[in-house]
């Protein structure tokens, strides 16, 4: 405990030493030169290693830094500008990828304090450490210089810059990242603070650069690179908004999987919608984890005198709240006194970080931000210029015309209260299923919300399914270890057949939101039963009736025979099952089961339908969860909309798009973003396929540069249009 508090009252220091000196001529000559540098990743048809000669002999000055051929045809490649310039045009190249290229992202910060903190060894309910288990982190690189992370760094790669030098980006070279060395803490801290599998080897690969942001071909070559290096694990706290299965890194997701590496991956933090795990979580090898919210103590604002209960969403980056009496209310008007006072804003044009900034300077307490639309309000003030001292929350609509209103007539107090809250799925941990295959996703949840970790100068508390997921790489560490026999299909069934369905008010939360339920490690290792691919996809159902049938592999990992029996689920109008008799499985063997369903579309209404089916072995109950999607579901039907410069061209636009379902005709218009008036039609596409669809416009096309409201509209073959609006950047020439 004393190592805990210790680690919460550190206050996290970034220091950036500069050293100013005199450089010599030959040193401004190599500075001159490195400016003139550019690195890219060069997709190519044919063998990449025949193109690797061809550039050594006839291009000498292109240095060929890595070649790629497990995961995807490529070339990461350095040298001079002008020089790669030519490569566009050579036949064999089909796209170049700019590694210097990125969006800015935020985390999700809470500064650590004792009440909420978990810490990621007390995960680890198991004798095992991890010890002599490669877990490759591909994020935004790893501090290797943390004492809690030394020991067990072992190598790595940094895909962005192209070198062996995998650090987090700097403050000097564009905005700062901590996300992957928190990652890798969760796996393998061994220092004050404990990952799940403290003994566990960590290999790092800066894939994501200042901001925390990248491209899917940096992602899949850190991949190649973590498997050349031999790791047993890939950790992937990342992903994008794409709900489709063949999305490219999700298909370099299937193949290191199929090569022998277990791959975890973050979800997303897209919730509490469905449809919104993003790739490469929608990998069907890949073990998606969702992100669980522990029991906690929750704030909340009263206003004791009304009887008036506030709920609070507090803003990532700021303090948590833990006002310790009550405080006067204030709207923060310009020239409002607010010293000593909670000030109150509505939200507007305004960011979130100025308004902030001023309270804080006026002497307020604490911020609260009143929401202008319905729902919930997310936020981060960590861009702040300095540190945000004060805690700062929204709320919703209502409650903040509540407030606008009181506060016109009379004053107001509000004090700081908390309610116990249970275990469950945190709001923003994203939901499945997946589009076009209908899969189950997440496949598990691990706990992902106020979870302590190192981050570079210290430690600090994060909050998401990016938490998630290294639980997940610890615990498969910890299985390694202790069962190195098992292959990963192995582990992927104890896990999921060992994980607890979680539930709320004794009612299970859907399969959707929960995969399997919360991992157990000890129980994983000691599994008795393993099920191999428990959750089960019966697809979409088109026709009047049709029978669905998915098949289970039970193995019984007993010295004794086993006898497994379902239990009959309750008559569903329009579902009849087909379950087998009880079977019994002698010690140490496997058997095949198959699953029918009888589904009748006319009597079930459309959309999604899913449920649990209930095994049991002696006193063991197994929950396999099970999905259908009845004629048409509220998918999304297009998505993933991006548009930019070609990394080596002056005045080629390139743009991708994906289709959930077929479509005639894609269109998409541009509007000003703040009169929303029509301004003029960037693309329209006839010929429209399932799946990842490019094109490539020229620059007279395009027109002028600025940011613009984009709608992407589609007409699909039923006849039905669907549409989605998203931002986009259309840069100068």
């Amino acid at each position: 405990m004393r190592v805990r508090i210790m680690i919460i009252s550190m206050i996290v220091v970034i220091m950036t030493f500069i050293s100013i000196g005199v450089t010599s001529s030959g040193e401004q000559l190599k500075e001159k030169q490195e400016m003139n540098e550019k690195a890219v990743i060069i997709e190519v048809k044919g063998n990449p290693k025949d193109h690797q000669l061809f550039l050594e002999n006839h291009y000498p000055s292109i240095q060929v830094v890595a070649v790629y051929t497990e995961l995807f045809n490529g070339l990461a490649l350095k040298g001079d500008k002008r020089q790669l310039e030519r490569m566009g045009s050579l036949e064999f190249v089909k796209t170049v990828h700019s590694v210097h290229k990125y969006e800015t992202t935020t985390n999700q910060l809470n500064q650590p304090n004792d009440k909420n903190a978990i810490f990621p060894f007390d995960l680890n309910n198991t004798t095992y450490t991890g010890k002599g288990v490669k877990v490759g982190v591909i994020d935004t690189g790893i501090d290797y210089n943390h004492p809690d992370l030394q020991t067990n760094y072992k190598s790595g790669y940094d895909v962005v810059d192209l070198d062996n030098d995998p650090m987090e980006t700097k403050p000097q070279q564009g905005k700062p990242t901590l996300h992957g060395t928190h990652v890798a803490g969760i796996i393998a801290a061994n220092g004050n603070l404990k990952g799940v599998a403290p003994d566990a080897e960590l290999y790092g690969y800066r894939a994501l650069g200042p901001g925390g942001s990248g491209t899917s071909v940096q992602v899949i070559a850190a991949m190649e690179q973590a498997i050349k290096d031999d790791v047993d694990i890939i950790n992937l706290s990342l992903g994008n908004q794409v709900n489709g299965p063949d999305y490219p890194t999700s298909v370099a997701v299937n193949k290191a999987a199929e090569l022998g590496v277990a791959v975890v991956i973050a979800n997303g933090n897209a919730g509490p919608g469905g449809w919104t795990v993003g790739s490469p979580a929608t990998a069907n090898h890949a073990l998606s984890v969702g992100a669980a919210s522990h029991q906690q103590q929750v704030p909340y604002l009263y206003a004791r005198w009304e009887d008036k209960r506030i709920s609070i969403q507090e803003m990532a980056g700021a303090p948590s709240w833990l006002l310790d009496t009550f405080y006067p209310i204030k709207h923060a008007n310009k020239g409002a006194n607010v010293k000593g006072k909670i000030a109150l804003f509505q939200r507007d044009e305004t960011p979130f970080v100025e308004k902030v900034e001023q309270a804080q300077a006026a002497g307020a307490k604490a911020v609260i931000i009143a929401n202008n639309e319905e729902g919930p309000l997310h936020g981060d003030v960590s861009t702040a210029k300095n540190a945000v001292q004060i805690p700062v929350a929204t709320i919703s609509k209502q409650d903040g015309a509540w407030l606008e209103e009181y506060l016109q007539s009379d004053r107001l107090h509000l004090d700081t209260k908390y309610e116990n809250k249970a275990s469950s799925i945190a709001p923003f941990s994203s939901r499945g299923p997946v589009t076009i295959n209908w899969n189950i996703k997440p496949d598990v949840v691990a706990p992902g919300t106020n979870i302590v970790s190192t981050v570079p100068g210290g430690y600090q508390a994060l909050q998401g399914t990016s938490m998630a997921a290294p639980h997940v790489s610890g615990v498969i560490a910890l299985i390694k270890e202790a069962r190195p026999e098992w292959t990963n299909q192995q582990i992927y069934g104890a896990i999921k057949t060992t994980a607890l369905r979680m539930e709320v008010n004794q009612k299970p939360l859907h399969p959707t939101i929960q995969g399997m339920g919360l991992i157990q490690p000890k129980e994983a290792i000691e599994a008795g039963t393993i099920i191999d691919d428990p959750q089960l996809t019966f697809g979409k159902v088109q026709g009047n009736s049709e029978v669905k049938n998915e098949q289970i592999i039970i193995e019984n990992r007993t010295k004794e025979e086993q006898t497994y029996y379902f239990d009959i689920p309750c008559k569903q109008r329009g579902i009849s099952w087909n379950l087998p008799q009880a079977v019994t499985i002698p010690a140490n063997e496997k058997k095949q089961l198959s699953i029918g369903a009888r589904i009748t579309s006319q009597q079930l209404e459309e959309g999604v339908h899913q449920g649990w089916l209930t095994l049991k072995q002696s006193s063991t109950v197994h929950h396999l969860p099970y999905l259908f999607v009845n004629q048409n579901a509220d998918n999304p039907k297009a998505m993933g909309f991006e548009f930019a410069l070609e990394p080596l061209s002056n005045d080629t636009f390139s743009y991708h798009y994906y289709m959930t379902e077929p479509a005639t005709k894609v269109q998409v218009n541009l509007y000003d973003p703040d009169t929303l008036v029509f301004d003029r039609q960037l693309i329209e596409d006839t010929d429209v396929a399932v799946g990842m669809n490019e094109g490539e416009l020229n620059a007279r096309k395009v027109g002028k540069a600025g940011f613009y409201y984009a709608v992407v509209s589609v007409e699909l073959n039923t006849g039905e249009n669907a549409s989605y609006e998203t931002m986009v950047y259309v840069p100068p020439k």
